[in-house]
């Protein structure tokens, strides 16, 4: 009997020291192909570079493409939480595609961080988007640095295009307001798909209005479209864009007719040109450098950053999480999403990151730089 209690108390630590140091599992589901592959190409390439381990605990990333379809996103959650049974989802790469994402980590329980830029995912933070994080700066952030250019270039009038989708319609929405408190109007809201070959009529509608600007709210390569197509009509006026195009797809598409264009960066775009004083330099330096290392010179890009920075998210939370729960249990996720709105001072590539119980984003002013297109490449305006 004496022998048998010596058994028992052995396979019980036996099994506690497995439970212990179960895998941690991190579901990534990103736009690889279709119209945002220029944007999830470098998050996925970056997924190859997060730690393999984690406070002692080995860490396992399984990476699926969405192709750019929110059906596909929706597929491949519901394949990561519930055959893969992951402690944490990352993606996706667009705003449709979280959104769409959200209902699955909220039904599951299971914490969620965006690579994708609008607030919506985030905002309001009701039962289900209490599960939502994200990495991107908001919108509402960037805007204020494209009106706060604006005003100091005596711009009055802007006529606006963006996606027919979230992304263009969360960006109309923050960049009016804030040109509205800044005294300038905007003359048009126009709209066009990812997949659209032509912008023409939307086009010849801007132009009427004669603005003093354009703002063309968009991402990834299919944003070259509404600004070649003003070049072509001869239109001269200040173009700007949104960081939704900050990667060398862009300007390899844009060629000649994007130089000169404004739009502001996370600070990882301009690393280089930071002064030593930006309290971003360092860590965007440690991204590049890892990330050119891997995959060559000159191939970072601020997308991939956003993954970098979710994976710094992850690395701040887990051990938090760890006092609570073991991977692989409901109490664990819960204990993730838990630590997340706790962790403090992420130096990630896009800024330093504080969020909290109400702000499911954490970044302020210093994550936020303006360039502009010049030479093939981007210029700090300092």
């Amino acid at each position: 009997m004496h022998v048998l209690n010596k058994l028992a108390v052995a396979m019980a630590l036996a099994t506690t020291a497995l439970a212990a140091h179960a895998d941690i599992t991190v579901g990534v589901n990103v736009s690889a192909t279709g119209p945002a592959a220029s944007l999830g190409i470098p998050e996925k390439n970056t997924f190859t570079l997060m730690p393999k381990t984690i406070a002692g605990q080995k860490v396992n990333y399984i990476v699926l493409d969405d192709a750019t379809d929110t059906t596909t996103a929706v597929k491949n959650a519901r394949k990561l939480t519930t055959e893969d049974k992951v402690d944490i989802l990352v993606g996706s790469t667009v705003t449709p595609n979280s959104l769409a994402m959200i209902d699955v980590a909220a039904e599951t329980g299971t914490p969620l961080i965006s690579m994708a830029a609008s607030a919506v995912i985030v905002e309001p933070l009701d039962g289900k988007k209490r599960w939502a994080f994200k990495t991107p700066q908001n919108d509402a952030q960037m805007a204020g640095a494209i009106v706060e250019h604006m005003k100091a270039n005596n711009v009055k009038t802007v006529a606006f295009i963006g996606f027919a989708d979230a992304y263009g319609e969360g960006w109309y929405s923050e960049f009016n307001k804030a040109a509205q408190a800044a005294g300038i109007k905007a003359v048009t809201n126009e709209r066009f798909n990812r997949t659209d070959t032509s912008v023409t009529g939307q086009v010849l509608k801007m132009m009427a209005t004669k603005p003093d600007a354009v703002l063309i709210g968009a991402a990834g390569t299919p944003a070259a479209l509404p600004q070649k197509t003003l070049k072509e009509r001869g239109y001269a006026g200040k173009y700007y864009q949104t960081h939704g195009v900050a990667n060398n797809d862009f300007l390899r598409v844009g060629g000649k007719d994007i130089a000169g264009t404004f739009l502001p960066a996370g600070p990882v775009l301009v690393w280089n040109q930071l002064p030593d004083s930006n309290p971003v330099k360092a860590s965007a330096t440690e991204y590049v450098q890892k990330y050119e290392a891997a995959f060559g010179k000159g191939s970072v890009s601020t997308f991939g950053g956003h993954a970098w920075d979710a994976g710094k998210l992850i690395e701040a939370a887990v051990p938090e999480a760890l006092k609570k729960a073991k991977p692989g249990t409901p109490e664990f996720r819960a204990a993730l999403r838990d630590a997340l709105e706790q962790v403090k001072n992420v130096a990630g590539a896009h800024g330093i990151f504080n969020p909290t119980a109400t702000d499911h984003v954490g970044l302020d002013n210093r994550s936020r730089v303006m360039v502009t297109i010049e030479n093939g490449g981007w210029k700090l305006i300092k």
